[in-house]
């Protein structure tokens, strides 16, 4: 019975520690391993917390990248492969980075002078020019950066390059104290205008005298061909220039975002346009060539491009109606990125000195005309009349009279040739014939002959006004043309 007992009362206590160990097992909580699909949110969620990885972005000029020079000396053109030195008066970008500065050194050569026909020769020597002016190819191959480290490079000209360029900007639009965007355009074109201006500072630019002397010479029959100091050429890259690469701390290439109220990119243009020849609705590209920036926040990268359309074109015609040209740009599309709807439109641009050129409040172009033919033809007249005076073959009049209009005859038809063939030829005919000869060609060319054109070359900088729009909103095109110039061509604008 003993044993019994001792069996029995160990049999209970091994149930009540079963019991104990079943009901403390209901408290302690099993893992359970959760489908995959419920675990990724968790796992994104801890990678995106996680610091992005630097990225590197390889900074190269790729080729058909203009770089924009000007001489910084005058050149007394002599022969081919005579050297000439420039400098670089807009930046160049890749990316967002500067890597070549203004003022950077650009040593180049004479590769090719025009060969004049025969009948050139002839109409220059008609007007007493027996060196008339030829065209002169250039080509630039060697690069100095301002820390004087040299880079080789492969260039070619643009066509329409080697001209002296002026900055010109659209007239100040009325605006109240709270337009924002028209205030930031402004101060957008004045910095521009600022930068230009510094840049042509470098240059060695002629004084007055220097000028005069310049202009008396090449009245001579014959003469030197200078090119003159600040003359801009634009060399494209034959072949990518790099400068190395750049590590960036954030992942993006670009935030990208809204653009700023009263945004004004630097641009480059990609389309060749010239009034003579292009058509109302014809295709214009153009690439930014800097980029542009909110603060510290990049929104465009240099390279982005915009698309848009000739609005209005007028060739130039007879009697000096000069040539009108308005673009306008519709789309916007960065690097890598989505093409977004824009409305934008010219506010500055660098355009020959001898243009004339002009823009308008809503950055139409149209040539222009000196005023100085008034001058010039009332001149070309009044010699004529002088050499009118006394007939010394007939007795009427004292000799230093008629040497006096003979001189004034030949000065208004043959410009000092004439002068000098006035005062040795004793003849008064002679003297009336060349001074009819200068008065009428001058009445010809100033106010009868045909006017100016509007002339884009390709790589032409220029800085365009953009305007986003929001996301459905409906574009509205503007006007073809402002009012002076619908005055001016009320009959159409493509009319030819």
């Amino acid at each position: 019975m003993g044993g019994f007992g001792i069996k029995h009362e160990f049999c209970i206590c091994l149930l009540q520690c079963a019991c104990a160990i079943g009901a403390s097992g209901q408290d302690v909580p099993v893992p359970q391993l959760k489908p995959g699909s419920e675990r990724k949110p968790v796992e994104r969620a801890i990678l995106s917390s996680r610091p992005a990885p630097p990225q590197t972005i390889e900074l190269t000029a790729p080729k058909g990248t203009p770089m924009q020079v000007a001489l910084d000396q005058e050149v007394r053109l002599s022969k081919v492969g005579q050297t000439v030195h420039a400098r670089v008066v807009e930046p160049v970008y890749a990316f967002d980075k500067v890597v070549v500065p203004v003022g950077a050194e650009v040593l180049g050569q004479v590769t090719e002078i025009e060969h004049l026909s025969k009948m050139k020769h002839v109409t220059a020597a008609l007007d007493a020019d027996f060196t008339p002016k030829r065209k002169v190819q250039m080509e630039f191959n060697e690069l100095v950066m301002n820390d004087g480290k040299r880079i080789p490079v492969r260039t070619s000209v643009t066509p329409g390059s080697g001209q002296v360029l002026r900055f010109t900007t659209t007239p100040e639009k009325k605006r109240t104290i709270k337009d924002v965007a028209a205030t930031k355009t402004s101060e957008a074109k004045r910095q521009a205008k600022q930068e230009w201006d510094n840049a042509m500072k470098q240059l060695k630019t002629p004084g007055k005298m220097h000028r005069i002397v310049r202009f008396m010479q090449s009245q001579l029959p014959i003469h030197p061909q200078y090119i003159p100091a600040g003359t801009v050429y634009f060399a494209e890259l034959n072949e990518p220039l790099s400068f190395g690469t750049e590590v960036l701390p954030q992942p993006a290439l670009f935030t990208g975002g809204p653009l700023p109220p009263g945004s004004v990119v630097h641009a480059r243009l990609i389309t060749a346009l010239d009034s003579a020849t292009t058509q109302k609705g014809d295709a214009v590209e153009a690439v930014l060539s800097r980029p542009l920036f909110d603060g510290e926040r990049l929104v465009l990268p240099e390279g982005s491009l915009l698309k848009g359309s000739v609005l209005q074109v007028r060739p130039a015609r007879r009697l000096k109606r000069n040539g009108q040209l308005r673009m306008t740009f519709r789309e916007l599309t960065p690097p890598d990125g989505l093409t977004e709807k824009v409305e934008a439109g010219l506010e500055a641009v660098e355009a020959a000195k001898d243009s004339n050129m002009k823009l308008d409040s809503e950055g139409g172009a149209e040539a222009t005309t000196p005023k100085t033919r008034y001058l010039g033809t009332a001149i070309s007249l009044g010699l004529a009349a002088v050499s009118r005076g006394g007939d010394h073959d007939q007795g009427n009049g004292t000799a230093a009279g008629d040497s006096g209009g003979r001189a004034a005859g030949g000065a208004g038809g043959f410009k000092l040739i004439g002068i000098a063939l006035g005062l040795a030829v004793h003849s008064q005919a002679l003297g009336r014939a060349m001074g009819m000869y200068g008065a009428g060609m001058s009445v010809y060319s100033n106010f009868l002959a045909r006017g100016r054109e509007v002339v884009f070359p390709k790589n032409t900088a220029m800085d365009i006004g953009i305007v986003q729009h929001d996301a459905g909103a409906s574009s509205t095109a503007p006007p073809e043309m402002n009012s002076e110039s619908a005055a001016k061509s009320p009959s159409g604008a493509n009319q030819r």
